[in-house]
């Protein structure tokens, strides 16, 4: 006697859909995710919203609370006219790493739309924010949104107090040191967004205090001397050398106003907050199209979606992982999507069906069979650079037809294939390609390194050049003009190799009055 297929009742018909299709849909997918996959997410809120308002709120980095700043509006601007002209569409959903996980799904999806998205974004996605390592060290998921209801007010009431031009010169500046405004090594203390607002005055009396006691007993004037200062104690004051420089221009600039002070405090924490999302672009993305998918095959192989659903979906997800070849014009590096879609479903065959190759490439996952417990285990332990350091494989690599080009000035013949398909080849594309993802590789590796608290107060700050990538110009001296209106003073940039030689020096003077209140 044949077991009886297990089924489900059809969640929709058609394309259109109603608030209670929503529900059936949102619980379908939780009980394949929760039941099956063994996903483990923060409780989930599904807001519906229009194409404006999806424009409007990935025009502010994707926070629908937050501030308002002249930005945003610039990027409005910008995706809406290419929208309205057809040249550009929109995201299907919008996720909030945050509990609950708030997901925006448009309005304009069709139910098989809403069912991909609710499994990528509610499901997928959420999974990721909540047991990643990088997001448990860096992110207070229970305190963003109370938190950035608290930045917002706080800075409408500072237009309101000091004006608008005043408070926006000043995010103008926290803004273009944002990418610099975040601490990179994890401390004993975890985020806790909930008490900032709670701790917001009497943080403000304290530090003003401590500031002012520091700055009373220094000397200032370029003729004046100190004996008691030493080079060593004088960075020991200052808590240098600082790599997070709104940290530093928070605690140690001399001219700012509380309410500054408070507003480069918020930038910072935004900053801190997207921190761990730039570090794992391809495994959240990959998680997030790994779960749709088998959350959306299930679906089909159970009855609750018709065969022109699945198609429907197979289309929009076939579009989302594609990847251009390295000749095709379209071409702009790895889609994140495909890479780490493609190594999710690489690591269950290796788990499942492995290979002679994967066993000696991979012999603590190869043939273990729970695919989805040997993925858990990566998507919480992970992130980008130590995820392809670790689990690209040469039989991914011989698929997706991956080599390694250099072009070294100093050679000759100008392009050359450094690695091929052989298991030095191999090791090296894996390691290239890694690199790619590691912030400490890609990311200019800028601080602030000394300060004459005792002469003209000039700030020094140091870019240790990797691999002959010196800074843009331009670039760098519009940034570090908004580091000398924050701290007041003239800012010093050396560019130096890895021995210590300069290669170069930007000098900036402040502005008179840029940030005046």
């Amino acid at each position: 006697m044949m077991a009886k297929k297990a089924s489900m009742e059809r969640l929709f018909e058609g394309a259109d859909w109603d608030f209670a299709t929503i529900q059936r849909i949102h619980d379908a997918c939780e009980k394949i995710a929760v039941g099956e996959l063994g996903l483990d997410v923060y409780p989930n809120q599904i807001e519906i919203i229009t194409a404006e308002q999806m424009l409007d709120v990935y025009s502010s980095i994707g926070m629908p609370l937050f501030y308002k700043h002249w930005s945003f509006g610039k990027h409005f601007a910008h995706h809406e006219a290419f929208y309205r002209k057809g040249l550009r569409g929109l995201a299907y959903e919008i996720v909030i790493n945050s509990s609950p996980c708030i997901s925006y799904l448009m309005e304009e999806n069709t139910a098989t739309m809403q069912a991909l998205v609710i499994a990528h974004a509610a499901f997928g996605h959420n999974h990721f924010f909540k047991n990643n390592y990088l997001f448990k060290l860096w992110t207070d998921a229970e305190g963003i949104l109370d938190y950035l209801n608290f930045a917002k007010s706080y800075i409408a009431r500072c237009e309101e107090r000091y004006g608008h031009a005043a408070v926006e010169r000043t995010l103008d500046a926290a803004h273009a040191l944002m990418s610099h405004g975040v601490h990179r090594y994890a401390g004993k203390k975890t985020p806790d967004l909930r008490d900032e607002e709670k701790r917001e005055r009497e943080r403000r009396e304290y530090d003003e205090k401590i500031f002012n006691d520091l700055w009373r007993t220094v000397p200032a004037g370029s003729g004046k001397k100190t004996q008691d200062l030493d080079l060593e104690r004088r960075r020991a004051l200052a808590g240098l050398p600082q790599e997070n420089i709104l940290y530093f221009l928070e605690k140690m600039a001399p001219r700012l106003k509380p309410w500054q002070r408070e507003i480069i405090r918020i930038v910072r924490h935004v900053a801190q907050y997207f921190y761990p999302q730039s570090q794992t672009k391809v495994m959240n993305e990959g998680t997030a199209t790994y779960v749709h998918y088998r959350i959306m095959t299930r679906l089909h192989e159970l009855g609750g979606i018709g065969d022109g659903d699945f198609l429907e979906f197979l289309k929009s997800h076939t579009n989302v992982v594609f990847q251009p070849t390295f000749n095709d014009p379209r071409y702009s590096g790895l889609n994140p999507y495909a890479i780490g879609f493609a190594m999710m479903q690489d690591i269950e065959r290796i788990v499942t069906k492995p290979e002679e190759e994967d066993r000696q490439w991979f012999p603590e996952i190869a043939g273990t069979g729970d695919a989805m417990a040997v993925l858990r285990d990566l998507w919480a332990n992970y992130r980008d650079e130590s995820f392809v350091a670790q689990f690209l494989s040469p039989h991914l690599m011989r698929k997706m037809r991956m080599f390694q080009l250099t072009d070294d000035p100093e050679e000759e013949e100008g392009l050359r294939v450094a690695a091929i398909h052989d298991e030095r080849g191999y090791r090296r594309i894996r390691r290239e390609l890694s690199r790619q993802y590691d912030v400490g590789w890609i990311d200019p590796h800028i601080e602030i390194v000394d300060v004459d608290l005792a002469g003209d107060r000039r700030l020094l700050v140091k870019h240790t050049v990797l691999n002959g990538a010196m800074l843009d110009d331009m670039d760098a001296k519009r940034v570090l003009q908004h580091l000398a209106d924050l701290w007041s003073y003239d800012v010093l940039m050396q560019e130096v190799d890895r021995s210590g030689t300069v290669l170069r020096d930007h000098l900036v003077h402040p502005r008179s009055s840029a940030l005046a209140a």
